[in-house]
């Protein structure tokens, strides 16, 4: 009996230890995994929303490309009459 006590005594504590181990190992797993998805996907939006606003500022009034094209535009009205 007392051979049984001390087995469980002592083997529960490391299978105890084991799993919670484990189980924090999968979830450092997943949180990193998923802060690595959020971390590319604000790269991406960010991204979007750089390259959106430089295009509308080069392209706004005023600009080179924008007197460009409203020229172009009217020379192919002219020439379509």
């Amino acid at each position: 009996m007392n051979a049984a006590k001390l087995l469980a005594w002592v083997l529960l504590p490391v299978v105890g230890l084991i799993v919670v181990g484990m189980l924090a190992i999968w979830l450092l797993h997943f949180f990193l995994g998923l802060l690595a998805y959020i971390i590319v996907g604000a790269l991406v939006v960010g991204g979007a929303a750089y390259l959106y606003r430089r295009t509308k500022r080069a392209v706004g009034p005023g600009t080179r490309t924008r007197r460009r094209i409203d020229a172009a535009a009217e020379t192919y009205r002219m020439r379509n009459r």
